[in-house]
């Protein structure tokens, strides 16, 4: 977890007092994860941004991590950045109804859920798929993105 304090400031200015959620766009376990995120986000808490865009590359660059291959989501939720399985919980604890109970994968130990996490995610696209591009949201969809956080393409 990283607050989102230690972000450079115009960075910080950007996402900040926000919920955000970062995603690969071209993954297609990672778009079915923002897919799940937007149906039960009725409330609208979240914003996002592809790994793609010019938002997430700061992002990704900010935090020391790749962008040429983007091994984690990033959860952003009341002012911490979270990656990992530790992503999945915080973005599973801010929904209503039944998922927070998922968020319970924080309370593994560390030395499991990394490495469990690191598998999967080095071998996602052979796993489940690979778009050629990032989807082309219409204009309401278009709009629970971040400026910046969405790269065609």
């Amino acid at each position: 977890m990283t607050p989102v304090a230690d972000l450079p400031e115009a960075l910080r200015a950007r996402i900040e007092g926000r919920d955000v959620i970062v995603f690969d766009g071209e993954c297609v376990l990672c778009s079915g994860f923002f897919r799940f995120m937007l149906a039960r986000d009725r409330e609208r808490r979240f914003s996002y941004a592809t790994a793609q865009s010019e938002l997430g590359h700061a992002l990704y660059t900010a935090l020391g991590l790749p962008i040429d291959d983007f091994e984690t989501n990033l959860v952003i939720v009341g002012g911490c950045i979270y990656g990992k399985l530790d992503a999945f919980a915080a973005a599973m604890r801010a929904l209503p109804g039944p998922w927070p109970v998922l968020g319970a994968v924080r309370w593994l130990p560390k030395p499991l859920k990394d490495p469990a996490y690191g598998v999967i995610a080095r071998n996602r696209y052979r796993l489940f798929g690979r778009y050629d591009a990032c989807m082309v949201p219409d204009a309401d969809l278009r709009a629970r993105f971040l400026p910046g956080g969405f790269a065609l393409g």
